[in-house]
């Protein structure tokens, strides 16, 4: 018993201090998921109404992708084309509750997704692993979903700048929530930085030819190669086959945002849990055998 007691205490020591090393929060502002002591994904959970230009800056978390040196981020903050695409983010812009009609994707009026608290931050050599609870708000106080959202970044992955896999649970709060929208305006994206605006790199690869992404639906991954202060950035966005099927992708625009989304209903009281993963590596896009074989080791594993 003794034994097994000191291996218990051993293994929180490791873990407490994993995470001390694995994260570096700036209070109030943003939190850091650390490679080698060097920011990789920075999460922005800052919300200050204290001027309209705080909260134009503030009205939604997201993450950003940092470059190698980890200095720079690769993804968009806000302003330039379409100041509300930020980074690794997730909204709907026509969300029913209540009887009445929000904008969770713009976030006009008095909507905004907040920051509420962390509930994980854990480390070790394989992983990072964060988990935060977000109030999605419709007129500022009222919470219509309650969410918990966890990136998970791996660290076994030598060719990827990044492997990491978003979950996110949204709770009907107070009533039933009706999720709509459209692809260029709702669901899960990725919005690389504002520089691609000008140079209008971003190129995509399916997997396989022939597809209408207007109608074709279910589409399990699609992958996106732009360029940025003179390197090349390849992402690969998977979508889990548990979420679901009838999901269409918007993958088009030379700036670069795509993603995917669908509608959905969430009853009150009952949570809809979405999985993705989104991989970037360095230089040209792989071959299309090669981003396959990387989704079959995301769902079979």
């Amino acid at each position: 018993m003794k034994w097994m007691l000191s291996v218990s205490i051993l293994f929180a020591v490791v873990v407490i201090s994993g995470a001390e090393e694995g994260f570096k929060d700036t209070a109030g502002s943003h939190l850091d998921i650390l490679r080698n002591g060097k920011p990789l994904v920075r999460y922005m959970y800052a919300y200050d109404t204290s001027t309209p230009e705080r909260l134009h800056e503030t009205y939604k978390v997201y993450h950003h992708v940092m470059d190698e040196a980890g200095e720079q981020e690769i993804t968009k903050g806000p302003g330039g084309k379409f100041t509300h695409h930020r980074g690794i983010f997730i909204g709907w812009s026509k969300m029913g509750h209540g009887g009445k009609g929000y904008d969770l994707w713009h976030m006009k009026g008095k909507a905004a997704q907040v920051h509420q608290e962390f509930l994980k931050q854990e480390a070790n050599d394989k992983a990072s692993v964060l988990s935060a609870r977000v109030h999605w708000l419709t007129d500022g106080q009222t919470v219509a979903l309650d969410e918990v959202r966890t990136v998970t970044v791996h660290h076994t992955d030598k060719d990827a700048h990044l492997l990491l896999d978003f979950e996110t649970q949204l709770k009907a709060a107070n009533g039933d929530v009706d999720l709509k929208g459209d692809p260029e305006h709702a669901g899960f994206q990725y919005r690389p930085h504002n520089d691609v605006v000008e140079n209008k790199s971003a190129k995509y690869t399916f997997h396989k030819d022939g597809l209408n992404l207007k109608k074709d639906k279910g589409l399990p991954w699609v992958a996106e190669t732009y360029e940025l202060r003179g390197k090349t950035y390849t992402v690969q966005y998977m979508y889990h086959p548990d979420n679901p099927k009838d999901a269409v992708y918007s993958a088009y625009r030379d700036y670069g945002r795509f993603g995917c989304f669908f509608q959905r209903v969430i009853p009150d009281g009952e949570t809809l849990t979405l999985k993705y993963r989104i991989r970037i590596t360095p230089g040209a896009a792989p071959s299309r055998e090669a981003l396959q074989a990387l989704y079959d080791a995301y769902v079979g594993g």
